[in-house]
């Protein structure tokens, strides 16, 4: 009878489970993608591109990687994870130690670097505070902020790892043995693979590519050159917001990129923009894909030889460009705050760019996952 009645239990089981259709997917079925910067704000952007469809990857993980000598609050982060219930999302702290003179070469994070990537079918590094210069050649100009060294040092040897560079050509890269591999950087992450892989960065767009001193200057320059929003730092007790959005434009080298996504290579969609830096010498493999309407400040760097890695400038992962809710005034003409989703819809062909790009990222997430060595 106990026998009978266990197997009357299990059958009952199965029955609930085939006709609900749920079943437990194998381990090795999970999409795994690698997030750089694993913050707060980086995970409420990963959670708001999954719940607005942007990431349609139902079996998605996200493994949050950081240096446990960042100064950002880890710790914070893993208790909005457990508080929110977001089994998706994990930690891996990394914790060789990493200094400036061993970080474009082999290093003691190197067979951790190269285990992650094994593991991983995607990689994105997040936005941020300015890269130190002398880590790309350069003197520190006035108007750079640097916050969080170890961060950088992380990040920039781990993009060298991934992609290899001009700091040591004879570096065999993780890429270099499996080149469809997909890497992806906003804002600083872009900046990031430009300079990991041996390019230099404008420290301050105003005023080494515009020559100017003043916001009145940039003012006049119209909204298209605002890369921040000038009149956030001109009229604080206003509180317009610090971003801005403005158009881009595709070069030559992104028609195929745009064709391969999709989208009209002649359209210019508006772009979520924060930053006063940008990518000066290009790093090894990469080319300018898309610019400002003036042409003057690089927006987005494709790889001519891994064709899955792109950086760019701006955000299409922050959350505002897809909340219904947030609410603000970019200048003096906005008498009331307005929100920025139905802005962006109301200035086609923007969402859908936004919504094609996202589509190419998760596909080729998914694409590598099929054909990742098991």
């Amino acid at each position: 009878f106990e026998r009978l009645s266990l197997a009357l239990f299990l059958c009952i089981l199965l029955s609930v489970g085939f006709l609900s259709g749920e079943k437990p997917a194998p381990q090795d079925e999970k999409i795994t993608v690698i997030s750089l910067y694993p913050s707060v704000g980086t995970i409420r952007d990963w959670v708001t591109l999954r719940e607005k469809g942007l990431i349609d990857i139902p079996n998605l993980t996200v493994l949050g990687v950081y240096h446990e000598r960042e100064r950002t609050n880890y710790k914070g982060a893993q208790d909005y994870v457990k508080a929110n219930n977001l089994g998706w999302f994990t930690f891996h702290p990394v914790s060789a130690p990493l200094s400036p003179d061993v970080l474009f070469g082999k290093n003691e994070c190197s067979a951790e670097f190269g285990a992650l990537f094994q593991d991983a079918d995607g990689v994105v590094f997040f936005g941020g505070p300015d890269i130190l210069p002398g880590l790309y050649g350069e003197k520190t100009s006035l108007l750079t902020r640097v916050e969080d060294p170890y961060r950088h040092y992380l990040e920039l040897s781990f993009v060298f790892h991934l992609l290899g560079g001009y700091q040591d050509e004879s570096f065999i890269s993780l890429l270099d043995r499996q080149p469809d591999f997909p890497v992806v950087g906003f804002c600083l992450g872009g900046q990031t693979l430009n300079a990991g892989t041996g390019g230099t960065l404008s420290q301050d767009i105003w005023s080494e590519v515009y020559d100017l001193k003043t916001f009145e200057d940039v003012i006049a320059l119209g909204p298209d050159a605002w890369h921040t929003n000038p009149f956030s730092r001109l009229l604080p007790w206003e509180r317009f917001t610090g971003y801005f959005y403005h158009p881009i434009r595709f070069t030559p080298a992104g028609a195929g990129f745009c064709r391969e996504i999709g989208f009209d290579p002649e359209a210019a969609p508006l772009v979520f923009s924060a930053h006063h830096q940008q990518a000066e010498k290009l790093g090894k493999g990469f080319e300018v894909i898309a610019t400002s309407t003036d042409g003057k400040v690089a927006e987005a760097l494709a790889h001519r030889r891994f064709h899955n890695v792109l950086a760019v400038q701006f955000h299409p992962e922050a959350v505002v460009n897809y909340s219904p809710t947030v609410r603000v005034r970019f200048t003096p003409e906005d008498k009331e705050p307005f929100n920025l989703k139905a802005y962006l819809e109301a200035h086609p062909p923007t969402m859908e760019f936004h919504r094609k790009l996202w589509a190419w990222i998760a596909g080729k997430w998914a694409a590598r996952h099929e054909a990742r060595p098991r």
